[in-house]
């Protein structure tokens, strides 16, 4: 079931800066916040937690918040609000969103609230690499917060087992598979009970290749949104070497892997290494029974991820004082010592370097050494795709690298076909 809750703070501060007495004043500025929490769980209650906090801080605002569901039904959800003439003033969703909100016409640039000296401060502290999926055009409309990167997990026992170092993470393509063969078990039956790697292709497939695509020093987009370049040689090559750790390597289960089910299957050993987001490390160090530890994804030419993760969007039919109090509530939970304890709670990785330098993050840093990898590899990070039309276009990717997998169509025909059906997406959209 959903969960939803409502939050409610008395104000005062709106109107005493205007002379208002308190009794008066006790009508606090109300905005609501939609959530993409599909389950409860730590990120529930840290969420919980933060605007329980704000609303003890911050008298002058109400909040309403909504968890809405996944990343999807969140995103249907604010724009169906939104049409109706009753969106949410702030909503955090995908970073990979931002052209489809611009079209729609749903959201404001942060820029014509946070213009000061201050602000545009503020705003240039984020990670570049995070800004990537958040500006367009010269302006600002998505602020990074539950942000991450693709990173790799292996299980040291395994590793120990297999005569490998359990302290030592395959570092590129060559050695992956060389490792994962030696990490793949079965019974005398034949049947697999340990995988090599597992790489999942359902729900985020195209991100997943861009772990691939990344390394191989190959771009999909242009910054703009208009134009996909999916067939590129260096992509080919990227989809061919994921193809062959299942059909010729065998260190891979043939076929779609469930993006939902991976972290299980690492827990359950079932999976010697598994690519998942940063924001796994927390449910596995809570439930892992074994040591673990946590890489950036193998290199080709060099390392590389894609970037991930929902950002701030601030829609547009909220009145200028809802988004000066949405925008007071972004700043406060990106400051940095709010920023790092978010990071530690969740294991999403935390927004701006000053995060990193609280004493709580150098402490978390010594204690879980694996919860500064991600940071590492953002200096190698680049945009998630992210196009106009974005979920036609990404479908018609993830449909082919599907199909790739699957062994129905070669790594060249079905990128060729999804460059052809982007193109084709694109152009229809005035693109």
């Amino acid at each position: 079931m959903r969960r939803k809750f409502i939050t409610t703070v008395a104000g005062l501060a709106a109107g005493a800066a205007i002379g208002i007495s308190p009794a008066l004043a006790a009508n606090p500025v109300e905005i609501s916040f939609y959530y993409p929490v599909a389950v409860g769980g730590p990120v529930t209650q840290t969420i919980d937690a933060m605007v329980a906090e704000f609303e003890k801080a911050n008298p002058d605002v109400k909040i309403k918040a909504v968890y809405a569901g996944t990343y999807q039904e969140s995103l249907v959800k604010a724009l169906t609000a939104s049409k109706s003439g009753t969106p949410p003033t702030l909503a955090v969703l995908l970073s990979t969103d931002l052209f489809t909100l611009i079209d729609e016409g749903a959201i404001v640039p942060f820029d014509t609230v946070a213009n000061t000296p201050a602000d545009k401060a503020w705003i240039g502290g984020f990670y570049k690499s995070f800004m990537q999926n958040s500006q367009t055009g010269g302006k600002t409309y998505g602020i990074p917060f539950q942000r991450s990167t693709i990173v790799m997990y292996w299980n040291k026992n395994a590793f120990k087992e297999a005569g490998l170092n359990p302290d030592k993470a395959p570092a590129n393509w060559n050695e992956l598979v060389d490792t994962a063969k030696k990490l793949t078990k079965a019974d005398a039956s034949g049947n697999v009970t340990q995988w090599g790697v597992k790489i999942p292709s359902t729900g985020f497939a195209y991100w997943m290749f861009q772990g691939l695509t990344t390394p191989n020093d190959t771009i999909l987009m242009n910054a703009a949104g208009t134009e996909t370049w999916f067939d590129k040689p260096g992509a080919v090559q990227a989809l061919q070497y994921w193809v062959d750790l299942g059909h010729k390597h065998k260190v891979m289960p043939k076929g779609v892997i469930e993006w939902g089910t991976t972290p299980k299957d690492f827990l359950e050993q079932k999976a010697a290494i598994v690519w998942t987001t940063t924001g796994n490390l927390t449910n596995i160090r809570t439930n892992a029974k074994f040591p673990f530890g946590v890489a950036m994804l193998p290199a080709a030419k060099h390392p590389g991820s894609p970037t991930g993760g929902g950002n701030f969007y601030m829609f547009n039919k909220s009145t200028p004082e809802q988004q000066k109090a949405a925008m007071k509530f972004i700043k406060w939970t990106t400051e940095p010592a709010r920023n790092a304890r978010w990071s530690i709670a969740t294991g999403y990785v935390a927004t701006r370097p000053d995060a990193w330098e609280t004493p709580e993050m150098k402490k978390y840093l010594q204690d879980v050494p694996a919860a500064g990898v991600a940071r590492d590899q953002l200096q190698y990070s680049v945009a998630e795709l992210s196009t106009h039309d974005n979920q036609r276009v990404t479908k018609a990717l993830n449909d082919n690298l599907q199909a790739a997998l699957s062994g129905t169509k070669t790594p060249e025909v079905a990128l060729k076909d999804a460059q052809r059906e982007s193109v084709r997406i694109l152009r229809a959209a005035g693109r």
